[in-house]
């Protein structure tokens, strides 16, 4: 990658950086601590949240019916991301002990604290846990295999991608084979360090 790429790259992440930012400052700034993973907001700011929560009857009978019907099919998919999560597990300990680089840790995709907001109902909070669990574990799973196809396989595709990893921009030209004897350990050493 040259000088120029690698720069514009260098001013994105700067630009995404400043745009979080920005983005925070638009949001409502609430009175709310984090303690050892723990979220709690202050009782008078609960009491608010929680004169707006909807009651479990209002909920069920707000929500259509069809939705209703169908939130088994929703959650079935619970199962098969239960198994990833146990083969990212393994995965993970396994290739970071053999090929000697880290992962990032699965906290840092899983989140779960939408489930301290005293707005939400019991079905509410349900459902956004099962959003944060599921979501956030297919981030960690395509951070997991982003990091995997940077050591394997570090070759940008020919077609266009809906969706780049993080580590793809760093990844050696399409049909470039000079480039990829030459600068493939470079690159693993580069980026996975």
């Amino acid at each position: 990658m040259n000088e120029t790429i690698k720069n514009m790259i260098a001013d994105i992440e700067a630009m995404k950086a400043k745009l979080e930012e920005e983005i925070e400052k638009q949001e409502p700034h609430l009175s709310y601590d984090i303690k050892n993973g723990y979220v709690s907001f202050e009782k008078e700011m609960m009491a608010k949240q929680q004169a707006n929560m909807k009651s479990l009857w209002q909920w069920f009978t707000e929500t259509p019916l069809l939705h209703l019907l169908s939130s088994p099919v929703v959650y079935m998919m619970v199962f098969p991301a239960m198994l990833l999560d146990v083969m990212l597990f393994i995965y993970t300990n396994v290739v970071s002990r053999v090929f000697k680089f880290d992962f990032l840790p699965r906290n840092a995709y899983v989140v779960f604290d939408r489930q301290y907001l005293g707005y939400l109902n019991s079905m509410e909070k349900l459902n956004c846990m099962y959003c944060s669990y599921f979501n956030g574990l297919m981030a960690y799973a395509s951070a997991v295999a982003g990091r995997t196809e940077l050591f394997f396989c570090p070759i940008k595709h020919a077609k266009k991608i809906a969706y780049k990893h993080e580590y793809y921009d760093a990844f050696l030209g399409y049909g470039d084979e000079e480039k990829y004897q030459k600068k493939l350990k470079k690159l693993r050493e580069e980026t996975l360090a």
